[in-house]
């Protein structure tokens, strides 16, 4: 699929290049902007181009191309280590709040982290998909390229995303050096999550009007083997804690 568009960041405001296709979206935005990162790094914003490849490339007649700086360099310049922490579980379980949280916790460390939202990628990157089967698992292959990049680039990023197949993320988990990619199964029950239903989804789908919401009219396929398995009946700053825990900084 062609991808038709960016998201622009600046100061935590999102420019959207056009309409998403995906309805019902809601843009989340943490404590954590732009200029708070650029502050904890001591420098502008950067751009590192390292390609990381799950499967053979349609296109032919390619070249991989690598420079001087590695990894272990990049690592060594930011002192700290890449991560991708992937939060995954149903719409209201919590996912982005503790994403957020744990991007403001890791600020407060001096750790260069940031958090890729589902809703959020949709107005962008993403805007062209919608969420047949075919759609969602696109829409995590992208943004599991996307993470491996930030995770080579030596960054911790947090990526919030309902990612209802397990094929889908043990693909993610594929493109990532051993060790560097940790699974946080944000474990709501379904009613807890519907009773919260914070974007009106659920409502929705027990009316009618939307038939494919995950956990009602499409299949959630929960981790068996997670690193981090979250209760968000505790104290959201204990969640905190747990995840923070399973990074190895």
């Amino acid at each position: 699929m062609r991808l038709r568009s960016l998201i622009s960041l600046r100061l935590g405001v999102f420019c959207v290049a056009e309409k998403p296709v995906a309805a019902n979206l809601l843009r989340t935005e943490g404590r954590v902007h732009a200029v708070d990162r650029e502050r904890n790094l001591g420098q502008r914003g950067c751009t590192a181009r390292v390609f990381c490849v799950a499967e053979k490339p349609v296109a032919a007649n390619l070249l991989r191309t690598e420079g001087r700086v590695h990894a272990v360099d990049r690592e060594r310049n930011l002192g700290q280590r890449g991560y991708t922490v992937w939060f995954t579980g149903l719409s209201g379980s919590g996912k982005s709040t503790l994403a957020f949280a744990v991007e403001h916790a890791l600020l407060v460390r001096g750790v260069a982290s940031y958090v890729l939202d589902g809703d959020n990628i949709r107005f962008g990157l993403n805007s062209d998909l919608g969420f047949s089967p075919e759609d969602r698992s696109e829409n995590i292959r992208r943004i599991g390229e996307v993470c491996a990049l930030f995770c080579d680039a030596g960054l911790v990023v947090l990526s919030s995303f309902i990612s209802p197949y397990l094929a889908d993320r043990a693909r993610v988990r594929r493109v990532h050096p051993p060790g560097r990619f940790i699974e946080v199964f944000v474990n709501t029950p379904l009613q807890v999550c519907e009773q919260r239903d914070p974007k009106g989804l659920y409502a929705m789908a027990r009316s009618g009007e939307i038939t494919d919401l995950t956990g009602i009219g499409s299949p959630y396929e929960p981790p068996d083997s997670a690193e981090v398995v979250i209760n968000t009946a505790r104290p959201l700053s204990e969640c905190v804690d747990a995840v923070i825990g399973a990074i190895r900084l």
